[in-house]
């Protein structure tokens, strides 16, 4: 099993900046992709941002591409994700996943993603 855990949400105004940790722990030898996504209240979830734990290859939805930045360090299992310019739009809660089993090609869907953080709350105001 692998447990995720994040932290780093919070309150900011618009134009803002906040990075988002998740720490990996258990088997995480065993990931394959970390993903990063968003669910605001009354909408589905979506994905932010993913990255390939082999070779760390990255990808971004449109609407944070070139806003947000997904990175991890190795040594400390930890994926990060850096949130720039953030606008009311941005709020949601986030959560990280980790795929151990699927080897995904696409890291845009929920359902290639065998486990989940509990998520850490997001707000921007205006």
């Amino acid at each position: 099993q692998v447990q995720l855990v994040e932290s780093g949400g919070g309150l900011v105004q618009a134009g803002g900046s906040l990075r988002l940790s998740c720490a990996a722990s258990g088997r995480t030898f065993s990931i394959y992709n970390m993903g990063w996504f968003r669910q605001a209240l009354g909408k589905e979830r979506e994905f932010v941002a993913g990255l390939r734990w082999t070779g760390g290859s990255t990808y971004y939805a449109d609407s944070v591409k070139g806003r947000f930045t997904i990175s991890r360090d190795n040594a400390k299992n930890t994926v990060y994700l850096q949130m720039n310019s953030l606008k009311p739009e941005d709020t949601a809660v986030y959560y990280c996943a980790a795929d151990t089993t699927h080897k995904a090609y696409v890291l845009g869907l929920t359902r290639n993603y065998d486990y989940w953080g509990q998520g850490t709350q997001v707000t921007v105001s205006s």
